[in-house]
């Protein structure tokens, strides 16, 4: 398990990590999510102990993770897919990180078959395109067998047969009971990924919960309806004190309702529906709700909306 307490690291009079607490479960996939310059990158860059906190502390399986003897075996990442020698073949890569870690040669061989690069691993790293290299570098993540994965941008450069794949790597590592904690921008991608999320604004904690409930939370729900009988339909709903709102298009908006029960209205009243659906906001829709006030770059057009 990681546990993250009261981290912070400051550069100067910027404060990139402010106090940051929380921790990421065990057996699903968490998703760290966070506008540019929220600090999400400098928070697994301390994790792993590659940049020292001003104050505060990061803990895995209980213990920092310079106290871990062959890390590798207790926590694999992927930060930089490009941090390998570009004049080393893939296969050397491994090697020489299973050697440090007094790990198996033979799970070298593993590993690249798990990633699909066993037919290009004499192939020197310099030459990878950058969905290879991102291959390379879950390679390395898996190579000690770890409970515990972090992912930075792990599908970044992947084509869609490579997205899903790295997807469905995560969910099976899940599955296991291994903590996985994945950060990425693409929010479809997390929508279809994440089970819980974290999610940070400045450095601070936005939110650490389930992903329905931040969707839930942070997000306009309703329920869509049209009929060829408004008036009829109409009547019925505030007969039943469900309160409606006309939309463009000729349909209906029901704030917070049951689609059940309001099917079943119309039913009783005889009145034909042509839509009835249940309408839930995007995980997009809901992280930009929730970090409306914590982005760091905005354009013209957004700085306008606000006055």
């Amino acid at each position: 398990m990681i546990e993250v307490h009261e981290l912070t690291k400051r550069y100067g009079d910027t404060v990139a990590v402010d106090r940051l607490s929380f921790q990421v479960p065990q057996g699903v996939v968490t998703g760290f999510l966070g506008p540019n310059g929220a600090g999400k990158s400098t928070t697994m860059r301390m994790m792993l102990d590659l940049d020292r906190p001003t104050s505060g502390s990061v803990s895995i399986d209980g213990k920092q993770y310079r106290q871990l003897n062959e890390p590798l075996k207790y926590i694999g990442a992927l930060l930089e897919a490009k941090a390998v020698h570009p004049g080393r073949t893939a296969r050397n890569h491994l090697l020489w990180l299973a050697q440090s870690n007094r790990i198996p040669v033979s799970r070298v061989n593993e590993v690249l078959d798990l990633v699909g690069l066993r037919e290009v691993a004499s192939r020197r790293s310099g030459g990878f395109s950058l969905g290879m290299g991102q291959r390379l570098g879950i390679a390395a993540a898996m190579l000690g067998d770890p409970r515990i994965m972090l992912f930075d941008e792990p599908v970044n450069g992947l084509d869609p047969e490579g997205i899903l794949w790295v997807r469905t790597l995560m969910k099976s590592l899940a599955q296991e009971g291994r903590t996985v904690f994945v950060s990425s921008h693409l929010m479809s991608e997390m929508a279809l990924t994440a089970h819980h999320l974290v999610v940070i604004g400045r450095g601070r904690l936005l939110a650490n919960l389930s992903m329905n409930d931040f969707i839930s939370q942070n997000s306009h729900s309703f329920v869509r309806i049209r009929t060829p009988q408004p008036e009829a339909l109409l009547d019925a709903l505030a007969g039943a004190g469900i309160s409606s709102t006309p939309l463009s298009d000729g349909g209906f908006e029901i704030v917070d309702g049951d689609p059940a029960a309001v099917g079943d209205l119309a039913r009783d009243r005889g009145i034909a529906l042509h839509e009835l659906s249940p309408q839930r906001a995007s995980l997009e829709e809901a992280f930009m709700q929730m970090t409306a006030d914590s982005v760091e770059y905005r354009t013209g057009a957004e700085q306008k909306k606000e006055h």
